[in-house]
């Protein structure tokens, strides 16, 4: 009895060893530090800078009685100044009242967008200004704002927590502007996105009005690795929803492909207007 006490305390005595050992032990070399809520949003708009791509995609508007329209759109973008400017080109195929219409926007990184619109029934083309980009893009739920990289020094990153959505591990981020006059032209007093930390890509967003109402809904699936030594994605389909008229828009790229040799003559106004 007495050698079987004592060989219970020595087991005892040996297990606090190590468990004492094991808290004193330093973290492993490779391990690294969690990034910062801004770390990670500077990933974000990395991580779907392609340097080139061609595409074509569809385009459904649902209204509230459920009714819906559908739009062809071929898409092409190319980056430039090192990556800190993204050019883009829409052009519309279908359906008849909308052929032909063009849209051309420079995202650039550190200031205010340039998007023109060319409206082959007028022949003409009229400038967005930046004040402008909360607006509907070609009359869907996404904004000029929504389709483009947003002035990262504009805003503040918090973050929430850490939870799934779309079947990915996320970090959940609080974006707000940081000046009312940045809140106007983005058109939301805030934004909370679920960003994966696989892919680091936005798998859903929240977007609240300027009264802090929750206004639109953000599901973005079925990313797409298009540059695997740069890991570049995008998402194939993205469907925002508006939470107070219920109206819906789908975007469904039917076709993309990874074209860093995209033409420079499609990213300008005399090729719109062709």
């Amino acid at each position: 009895m007495r050698q079987r006490r004592f060989e219970r305390y020595a087991r005892a005595l040996v297990l606090a060893g190590l468990g004492a050992l094991a808290l004193a032990l330093p973290e492993p070399a490779n391990a690294q530090p969690a990034p910062s809520p801004r770390e990670i949003m500077d990933r974000v708009s990395t991580t779907r800078k392609l340097d080139g791509s061609e595409a074509v995609v569809k385009m459904t508007i649902v209204d509230d009685g459920g009714h819906s329209r559908e739009r062809e759109i071929t898409m092409a973008t190319k980056l430039y100044d090192g990556g800190k400017t993204e050019k883009r080109i829409y052009r519309f195929l279908s359906p008849a009242d909308v052929q032909g219409t063009g849209v051309l926007v420079f995202d650039y990184e550190t200031q205010a967008d340039d998007v023109w619109v060319f409206l082959p029934a007028l022949r003409k083309t009229r400038r967005v200004v930046s004040s402008q980009r909360s607006q509907g893009f070609m009359g869907s739920e996404f904004s000029y704002g929504d389709l483009s990289i947003p002035e990262l020094d504009d805003f503040t990153y918090t973050l929430v927590r850490e939870e799934s959505a779309g079947g990915e591990a996320c970090w959940v981020i609080d974006v707000l502007p940081k000046d009312k006059a940045t809140g106007d032209a983005d058109g939301y007093s805030k934004k909370t996105y679920w960003v994966s930390k696989d892919k680091f890509v936005v798998v859903r967003g929240l977007y609240y009005d300027r009264d802090g109402k929750l206004l639109k809904e953000l599901v973005a699936q079925d990313f797409k690795l298009l540059d695997a030594p740069k890991k570049r994605y995008r998402a194939m389909r993205m469907e925002m929803t508006n939470k107070q008229n219920a109206r819906k828009s789908v975007f469904v790229s039917e076709k993309v492909t990874f074209a860093p040799n995209t033409k420079d003559d499609y990213f300008t106004t005399a090729y719109l207007e062709r």
